[in-house]
């Protein structure tokens, strides 16, 4: 009788050292703030803008290996493609950039969030969720949930060394999410935990509205740790 394959261990995670990252929005706080991180760790970053010269100014404030280009240009040329655009128009665009994204992991970091005088809070996504609407507008793509929940301006702060926070992966694709986790783990304090399904991601989109009133009210800026992992 044939023994059953053990189940991989969650704690061994793939080398990703040598891939490039893109970021779609990469001239917003957001973006700019995670190609920095992803520099400093030694990483080659592309920014994607609508604009190519703005991303390449933009490229050229940040310290360590990082160039600018066209989203699409972006999109066709990283490994790894970081969705860090605004809701309004997340839909469009991505479904513009489908060919030049079919077979990468996409990673989704979009919040569908809305204000009035009472502060944030989640938007209705007809696809559940802005990652499970980028899944649905790249069929061919692999498409991963993750970076929500961490604060551009602690990203962008020269003064800070450690981003102390967990980042949750969700996705349907065990080495799209295993991929993801290392990459959040090659950032100084950050570490990426593996969340559960893409269809679980509405919730974890609309969680930023709570730490956005927590940072508020504590002057603060909140993250998430995961406890006994």
């Amino acid at each position: 009788m044939t023994s059953p394959t053990p189940a991989p261990d969650p704690s061994v995670l793939p080398d990703v050292s040598g891939l490039t990252i893109g970021v779609l929005g990469g001239t917003g706080e957001q973006g700019r703030g995670l190609a920095r991180r992803f520099a400093m760790a030694g990483c080659d970053v592309i920014l994607g803008s609508r604009d190519a010269g703005r991303a390449q100014e933009a490229a050229r404030a940040l310290p360590g290996n990082v160039r600018g280009l066209s989203n699409e240009d972006c999109a066709a040329s990283a490994d790894v493609v970081i969705v860090a655009v605004p809701w309004d128009g997340h839909g469009t665009l991505l479904e513009s950039l489908a060919a030049p994204l079919a077979g990468k992991i996409v990673v989704d970091c979009v919040n569908p969030l809305g204000f009035d005088k009472q502060g944030a809070f989640g938007l209705d996504v007809p696809e559940g969720s802005a990652a499970q609407q980028a899944a649905s507008v790249l069929p061919d793509s692999r498409v991963v949930a993750a970076f929500h929940h961490i604060s551009a301006v602690l990203l962008l702060d020269e003064a800070v060394d450690s981003i102390d926070t967990d980042v949750l992966v969700l996705g349907d694709d065990r080495e799209a999410t295993d991929t993801v986790q290392a990459l959040a783990g090659l950032i100084p304090g950050m570490r990426g935990v593996y969340g559960g399904r893409l269809r679980n991601a509405g919730q974890v989109e609309a969680f930023t509205a709570n730490l956005i009133s927590m940072n508020r009210r504590y002057k603060a800026h909140a993250g998430v740790r995961i406890t006994d992992v």
